[in-house]
């Protein structure tokens, strides 16, 4: 059965400082109910949150904000702001290969450094080996929130710095969790790719309009939300578990007691 994304266009909140930000509410799942609006909500990193922003943000009474970032993204574009009475949870998602020297090469690089660790395709199944890493290497996480979710964490806004790829799989795994489709759930993550909600990426000495269109073109897999990496995570999880019920089950340890609980309280 497809799947439709609701159309939010004419609601979403235009945040000048927190990149996107979306209600993730609306989604159907394949029993026919849908994910409730107010209580499930993703996006970028909240260190630069105007005051409009925070007075928006601060109005979703929020119960928990689980911020995805390492150490070094945090030292990077700073603390989130901070909402009064919301629980802040950091639980780092970074890819376990990845680490702060591969992302100093990437925004201080030069020219031939950069064809030489992203070119020729490798950027984009750098992408995808992270994505299935994320299933394999990161189900404890994972299953932390859910369970928190689950628990006593709704309202939540899960966020890393661009809210797209660890923020990204994360919100897949609900996803999945509460029933919603494959399609669907790629149809959401591929908002992502939307002008307003894009990172902006730093590199030292250049801006967009000064960059040369080669290091442009050789930073776009990294920036990009693509199909065929969330279809990698997808993959990791029919290949390892045999499909989401054994994924759940093993893998995150998803009781069919919790799974109805988490229902309930992020499903109408």
């Amino acid at each position: 059965m497809t799947q439709q994304i609701p159309d939010t266009s004419s609601t979403e909140p235009e945040l000048s400082g927190v990149r996107n930000f979306r209600d993730v509410g609306g989604l159907s799942t394949s029993d026919g109910r849908k994910v409730r609006s107010g209580v499930l909500f993703r996006s970028g990193h909240l260190a630069h949150a105007t005051e409009t922003d925070t007075e928006f943000l601060g109005s979703l009474e929020l119960h928990t904000i689980f911020d995805f970032r390492n150490a070094a993204d945090r030292a990077l574009e700073g603390p989130d702001v901070e909402l009064p009475g919301v629980r802040n949870v950091n639980i780092p998602l970074s890819d376990p290969a990845d680490g702060k020297e591969f992302w100093k090469m990437v925004r201080d690089g030069d020219l031939a450094q950069l064809r030489a660790l992203l070119g020729e395709g490798r950027a984009a199944e750098r992408m995808a080996r992270s994505y299935r890493q994320s299933v394999l290497a990161r189900t404890a996480e994972h299953s932390r929130v859910v369970h928190a979710l689950a628990s006593d964490s709704v309202s939540a806004l899960l966020h890393c710095a661009a809210g797209k790829d660890r923020a990204g799989v994360s919100i897949a795994v609900i996803l999945l969790a509460l029933g919603v489709g494959r399609e669907a759930i790629l149809a959401d993550y591929l908002e992502s790719n939307a002008p307003h909600r894009r990172y902006r990426i730093r590199r030292s000495g250049d801006t967009p309009e000064t960059r040369p269109p080669e290091v442009t073109e050789l930073l776009a897999p990294l920036f990009d939300a693509r199909a065929e990496y969330l279809t990698a995570a997808f993959d990791t999880i029919d290949g390892t578990w045999g499909g989401v019920d054994g994924y759940l089950a093993e893998g995150l340890g998803l009781t069919p007691s919790t799974l109805d609980t988490l229902r309930t309280r992020l499903l109408v």
